[in-house]
């Protein structure tokens, strides 16, 4: 890499964490500070840094222009492939990826596990919003004032003894899921499946899938299930931080 740019990228690392003078930035860079004015000047005229009154730069619009453009182009399905299919060889178990659509949840992506067993999920396929860990994910991580409307349009299909039946009983749930920071779907939508299911963020925090573990009980009982959660969730960071996401940023980033 050649001196300049080098020079360039350090600098507007540096101004990536705080505003700095040029006597600060000559120093952190160990150059004269005309050396450094001159890569400043040039990228003020690309509006990469700004200046202000106190003679502080700091990073300039085209730098967050080019970010936002940057994670817009980051389709989350491309993005999470990878992380899913290391999570699927992890755990032996079928992994899905889900996207909140027209008010339905519905399967982007699916690993099968190593052990094949017929489940009801398949991509393209909608997710049951009151009876999959999906499901409830992705609803939790709608403004409480929508819940709701949510709740009242649904008809509780009651899949196995254990589906949730009423709007009252889901609206609790969804409360659960928000502060807990993860769903479940023990025996709900399939009597033999136990599901925990977290969501993914992207740039600025917007909950835009959610990622999940599914287990038939003849290979693990529900709580060898719940024991896979920090597996899960690491592998939602990790898509996360890929699309922007900062998830050490903010401890409240994992309600809902």
């Amino acid at each position: 890499m050649s001196q300049s740019v080098s020079r360039a990228l350090s600098i507007l690392i540096a101004l990536g964490e705080s505003s700095q003078s040029l006597d600060e930035l000559a120093v952190r860079l160990g150059v004269h500070k005309s050396t450094v004015l001159r890569l400043l000047q040039t990228m003020q005229a690309d509006r990469f840094v700004v200046r202000d009154n106190a003679h502080r730069y700091s990073l300039g619009t085209r730098m967050f222009e080019l970010a936002s453009r940057a994670l817009e182009n980051r389709d989350v399905r491309t993005v999470a492939r990878p992380h899913l299919s290391a999570l699927g060889a992890a755990t032996g178990q079928t992994v899905h990826l889900a996207a909140y659509e027209s008010g339905d949840a519905v399967y982007i992506d699916k690993v099968d596990a190593e052990q094949a067993v017929r489940m009801y999920s398949r991509i393209g396929r909608p997710a049951p919003l009151h009876c999959t860990a999906v499901g409830k994910v992705l609803v939790a991580a709608l403004p409480r004032g929508e819940w709701a409307a949510v709740a009242a349009r649904l008809d509780y299909h009651p899949f196995t003894a254990r589906t949730l039946r009423t709007p009252e009983q889901y609206l609790a749930e969804l409360k659960l899921v928000a502060a807990q920071g993860f769903a479940e779907d023990h025996e709900e939508h399939e009597s033999f499946v136990n599901c925990i299911g977290v969501g993914v963020r992207d740039g600025i925090g917007a909950v835009v899938a959610a990622v999940s573990v599914s287990v038939p009980d003849v290979l693990l009982d529900h709580d060898q299930v719940l024991a896979l959660l920090p597996q899960l969730r690491a592998t939602a960071d990790a898509i996360s931080t890929e699309l922007g996401w900062d998830p050490g940023r903010d401890v409240t980033a994992r309600k809902g």
